[in-house]
């Protein structure tokens, strides 16, 4: 898993290929992310299977941020979800302030949907903290402040606990590596990521220390379900994953779904090869990567909050029987 992970956050450095006719932008969040690494492996998927098309991946920054430059224009893919793109589309939240925003949703469309991964609530073996009950004056890290992982970190922990952010427990205020980096130096209580297991944080962690997945005392109720909505969903963290997990059983979590949002004006037949070419060759990385057997052509061209299918996609998708 370390050496696929590295060589997928190699393909955010690449250059292009002397001969190739078309190279696609793709942007991407932190490359040491899983979420970047589904990411990176599409792409590398395509380039290594396609004659006439390539795709350069950055990596770094805010998919909500790369939303608005793909559909500007000056990118051509990027991450999204249903929850982001539903608020680009109405100026809302982040967006508030972004007055072309609605309009520019007009130009993003969805190539595929992935699982971003359960959320891992996640505390050192010794540590007092035993369910999300418990996180009453600890510091903890749910996601860089302004993102969407955050925004859910919180929400689950407010809508199950009751805990309030900044009120009755701390939020560090990082990006993912520094935040990752003062769990590793002991610095907060609490780390939180969400990724397909194996995630590439948990194996170093446990390289030297012992730790523990936390879930909240219950997560029935009204409350909870509200928050869930319709495009989050209860999932569990397995246990025995990692070496140094110590929960003997399985903590209960929430999931979601991500994706790779495309300019809408990038012509059909480019789009219908790449996502076709992906699907085709899937199997080309899934014995190296557990994580990539979650990823369901059904899952992926399903409909989720207000966004479309491209046209490109929609045909592929169409073609084996994946969309109703």
């Amino acid at each position: 898993m370390r050496k696929l992970a590295v060589a997928a956050s190699a393909a955010m450095i690449w250059t292009a290929p002397v001969g190739a006719q078309e190279t696609l932008k793709m942007a991407t969040i932190a490359p040491s992310l899983g979420q970047a690494i589904t990411m990176a492996t599409f792409a590398n998927i395509v380039t290594d299977n396609l004659d006439d098309i390539e795709i350069e991946v950055s990596g770094g920054g805010a998919a909500t941020l790369h939303m608005m430059e793909v559909a500007r224009g000056n990118l051509d893919m990027s991450m999204t979800s249903p929850v982001i793109y539903n608020l680009m589309s109405a100026g809302k939240a982040m967006y508030a302030k972004e007055a072309d925003a609605p309009e520019l949703a007009k130009n993003y469309k969805l190539l595929m949907w992935f699982p971003y991964g359960q959320y891992h609530f996640t505390v050192r073996d010794n540590s007092d903290i035993q369910v999300l009950d418990d996180l009453e004056g600890a510091s903890v890290f749910l996601g860089p402040q302004g993102g969407g992982a955050y925004n859910a970190a919180r929400g689950w922990v407010e809508a199950t606990t009751g805990l309030v952010v900044d009120e009755d427990y701390d939020a560090i205020k990082a990006n993912w590596q520094t935040g990752f980096q003062a769990f590793l130096d002991g610095k907060i209580d609490v780390y939180v990521n969400g990724c397909l297991d194996p995630c590439g944080q948990f194996i170093q962690f446990t390289e030297t220390e012992n730790l523990r997945f936390i879930g909240p005392e219950s997560d029935e109720g009204e409350e909870v379900d509200k928050w869930l909505g319709k495009w989050r969903y209860r999932a569990e963290v397995p246990a025995g994953m990692y070496d140094g997990q110590m929960n003997d059983s399985a903590v209960m979590s929430f999931d979601t779904a991500v994706g790779i949002g495309v300019r809408a004006d990038l012509d059909e037949e480019t789009v219908y090869k790449i996502t076709k070419t992906f699907w085709d060759n899937l199997e080309q990385v899934t014995s190296e990567a557990p994580w990539a057997k979650a990823l369901d052509v059904k899952f992926a061209a399903s409909k989720r909050g207000l966004m479309e299918l491209h046209p490109g996609a929609e045909r592929y998708y169409r073609e084996v029987g994946a969309t109703e």
